[in-house]
């Protein structure tokens, strides 16, 4: 497993930071970059002050711990240099979670203290999967042709897309073919 540090973590990588308040912490920017990210190195890892997380360059940074998150506001970041992982298309290492609830859909990295059963994606095909499911919980109105409670559908046709290769357009098919709930 290749090993981050302050020289290559900025190179098509996956992270998830903590959110840290700035409250008490007095930091050396250490780099600057052109769109304004503010990184201050430790020993341990990074912290991030930036008003844009997400798709970042060439890589993919989550900032976890924050309900309301607000593009263009900042807010600050910490991760260690463990938590830095290759942003490819060949290693199967992350998984989604879905809460049928709150209609959130999130993609989480295989990690040695979390042990999944869940099926295991790429980057790209965890994306791929994250939006079709989103579109699930915002595109109800062809649901109403069946006879059976919207969030129940929806759970099924999302378990069929995690459980599966099945797209969700094939999904669809599948149920309009056999005119019935899956």
């Amino acid at each position: 497993m290749k090993k981050y540090d302050r020289y290559n973590f900025f190179k098509h990588t996956y992270c998830e930071f903590e959110h840290r308040l700035l409250d008490g912490l007095e930091l050396k920017t250490h780099f600057k970059s052109k769109s304004g990210s503010s990184y201050f190195y430790t020993e341990d890892g990074v912290y991030r002050y930036s008003n844009h997380w997400g798709r970042v360059a060439n890589c993919r940074w989550k900032i976890k711990g924050i309900e309301t998150y607000q593009q263009q506001k900042y807010y600050v970041g910490f991760a260690l240099w463990k938590d830095f992982f290759p942003l490819n298309s060949v290693d199967k290492v992350f998984y989604i979670t879905v809460d049928l609830l709150r209609k959130k859909v999130q993609i989480n990295k295989v990690s040695e203290s979390v042990k999944t059963e869940n099926y295991l994606y790429t980057i790209h095909a965890a994306f791929t999967k994250k939006k079709e499911i989103e579109t699930v919980f915002k595109d109800v109105k062809w649901m109403q042709y069946y006879e059976v409670d919207t969030s129940i559908l929806q759970q099924q046709i999302i378990d069929k897309i995690l459980n599966s290769s099945k797209t969700l357009q094939e999904v669809k098919l599948e149920l309009r073919q056999n005119n019935k709930v899956i």
